[in-house]
């Protein structure tokens, strides 16, 4: 079996008559955590919704878990073992913590059970009863991550997770991160919050007007810090 889990190979994507992607190409290796950097409107979001098919239009190839995606409807893309973590979380706010849990359907094996993603956030568990609406921000980010867990999804696409967070929410979605990887899951990270990313990515991608113009392992991040600070003002 081939050690990449998902390759993006010259990824067109348009909103309209808007021409967002520009021939992107990436890889992702198994058990990898891969995050994509980049000024905002650099493409990044749009990246993680073409690899799902959550565009007007797109072209080229993505193949994932070496399936061909770029003609799949995004739910038959899901299928293939992806969950996708939006920046705006979309929890069901009617619903209880627990709800919004037994809710997703099944992408494949594997899936967390309610007591392994209680015991990787303690708070949902204190939260079970409580409805979306009434959790913090930190809670609803624990809660949109946990309920991909569920899925079975073994690529875990994360859009700006900690976005917005108090640090002490920040370094446990942190350490979950780590355990994740720990657990075998490939991730692709799209993060604006630098500090947070650059200890828990193996492989970094810079964007630039919708196209990939860097890439480097994290071995070299300190040489390419010049680099980072011209592109991104990190």
């Amino acid at each position: 079996m081939s050690d990449e889990f998902l390759r993006v190979t010259n990824l067109h994507a348009f909103y309209g008559e808007s021409h967002i992607l520009h021939g992107v190409d990436f890889t992702v290796n198994r058990g990898e955590v891969v995050t994509l950097l980049g000024r905002n409107g650099a493409g990044r979001t749009t990246t993680l919704r073409a690899i799902l098919g959550l565009v007007g239009s797109r072209s080229g190839s993505v193949m994932v878990n070496g399936r061909e995606a770029i003609a799949l409807a995004p739910h038959r893309v899901a299928r293939l073992g992806v969950g996708y973590c939006p920046e705006e979380r979309g929890i069901y706010a009617s619903l209880s913590t627990e709800e919004n849990l037994l809710l997703p359907p099944l992408v494949g094996s594997g899936g967390l059970t309610l007591e392994e993603v209680y015991a990787m956030f303690p708070n949902l568990a204190e939260r079970r009863a409580t409805q979306g609406t009434r959790l913090s921000g930190g809670e609803q980010q624990m809660l949109a991550v946990a309920r991909i867990l569920r899925t079975g999804a073994r690529l875990l696409l994360l859009d700006e997770i900690s976005e917005g967070l108090a640090p002490v929410i920040v370094q446990a979605l942190a350490r979950t991160i780590v355990s994740l990887r720990e657990r075998g899951y490939t991730i692709v990270m799209v993060e604006q919050n630098f500090r947070f990313a650059a200890p828990l990515a193996d492989r970094f991608y810079v964007m630039e007007r919708g196209r990939i113009v860097a890439g480097f392992p994290a071995a070299e991040l300190g040489a390419k810090m010049g680099l980072l600070h011209e592109l991104l003002g990190v």
